[in-house]
């Protein structure tokens, strides 16, 4: 029997935080919900996964690392948002790839929510 080697995919969907983030000044004043999801290629390791969270990419430390980014202030752009995620996540080797979007839902009236999705690749 051959052992099998593919890609796992590791999701946040949906996170919804607010933020200080836009670049006019009642955005840079007062926060504004946004939603970011992320989507990771991981390279999975030959053989049987142990049952244990020290071998795989957790979820919860890339919901953490997004808080993390929020936390630290105010950012004009979603891009550079969005940019900033898909870095901290690319910090860990055994991501190949991240997809991120980050929405403003709260923007305009008449769209359900505005934004930019990036993927990035493992250098």
């Amino acid at each position: 029997m051959r052992e099998s080697q593919g890609i796992r995919h590791v999701f946040v969907k949906d996170l919804t935080l607010d933020a200080l983030i836009g670049i006019y000044d009642i955005e840079k004043q007062k926060p504004q919900r946004i939603i970011v999801n992320i989507d990771l290629s991981v390279q999975e390791q030959p053989g049987p996964l142990p049952d244990d969270i020290s071998h795989v990419v957790s979820y919860e430390i890339v919901a953490k690392k997004v808080e993390a980014i929020v936390a630290r202030g105010h950012i004009n752009l979603v891009e550079t948002m969005a940019e900033k995620v898909a870095e901290a996540c690319l910090t860990d080797r055994r991501v190949l790839s991240v997809r991120v979007r980050v929405e403003k839902p709260d923007i305009i009236p008449n769209a359900r929510s505005v934004g930019v999705e990036i993927e990035r690749i493992q250098r």
